[in-house]
Order: structure tokens, then C-alpha cells, then sequence
């Protein structure tokens, strides 16, 4: 999946970012996706329904918001975007997120996206300079390597 550029953009990225909870942190990764017009303002809400029932909280202070099983016609284009929140917020469970990355994929691209984004995640190393990566060019470089 060697869309790099269009799937990651610097408008889909913010850094240094302060929300109140989760449901606002992923809020904020949703509009991200949809002012890049890779989905509807509808997935947003499926993004938060997802997260009503099963954590998308994955480990290392990393979350990886992403629709329901119903929001599929919701999605334009596959995109993801990157929150990263300094102070961190609480995603239940004794769980702190640190980084958030929204996913929107067409069809099942999302499974090798999931796949791909774990993978870089799993590394401690990436989670790490990921979350003290200054410029959204920095991050856009460490997700180009993965994806």
C-alpha cells in the first residue's frame, strides 16, 4: 500500500495537541479525515460508537480510532490521521494515549492498514519518535517507511 503521500498529509496531522477526554481526542482525529474529504461527517460518529464498545486503545500510549462495521459508506478515500497528544488522555482501564491515529479505508484495506500501523507501533522506538516528532514532515516520514 505504497500511497503514502495521499493517505498521510500534513493537514492530517496535529501536533502538540490538549483535549479534555477521549471522546474529544477522537473527534479531533475524525475531522482531521473529514476535512481531508476522506469520509463523512457520519463516520466521526461511527469512530465514537466504535470506541463505546470496544476500546481502540492498543498499547505503548497508542490509539487507533476507526469506524464501525456499518460506517464503510461513510468512507470516500483510505486516509489516516495523526494526533499527537503530549499530556495524554485517559482512554479507561488505567490506559493514557499519547498518540492517536484515525483510520478510514475503503473496502479491506483497513486490515492491512490496522496491520501496517501495528507494526510500526509495536516498535517503541517509533511510538517514541513519532510522539517527540516536531514537524508533521517527521511523522509523515516515520509512517512513508511503514506503509
Amino acid at each position: 500500500m505504497n500511497k503514502g503521500a495521499s493517505v498521510l498529509s500534513a493537514e492530517k496531522i496535529i501536533l502538540n495537541a490538549s483535549v479534555s477526554d477521549k471522546t474529544e481526542a477522537i473527534r479531533l482525529a475524525g475531522e482531521l479525515l473529514q476535512k481531508a474529504g476522506h469520509v463523512t461527517p457520519a463516520y466521526v460518529d461511527k469512530m465514537l460508537e466504535r470506541e463505546a464498545m470496544l476500546t481502540t486503545y492498543i498499547g505503548s500510549g497508542v490509539a487507533i480510532p476507526h469506524g464501525t462495521n456499518e460506517s464503510k459508506q461513510e468512507i470516500n478515500s483510505t486516509g489516516i490521521s495523526v494526533v499527537q497528544i503530549p499530556s495524554g488522555v485517559d482512554f479507561g482501564e488505567g490506559n493514557t494515549a499519547y498518540l492517536l491515529i484515525g483510520i478510514a479505508a475503503v473496502g479491506d484495506e483497513h486490515l492491512e492498514m490496522l496491520s501496517n500501523i501495528a507494526v510500526i507501533c509495536s516498535e517503541e522506538e517509533n511510538v517514541k519518535q513519532i510522539l517527540q516528532a516536531k514537524t508533521k514532515e517527521e511523522i509523515i516520514t516515520l509512517f512513508e517507511k511503514g506503509l
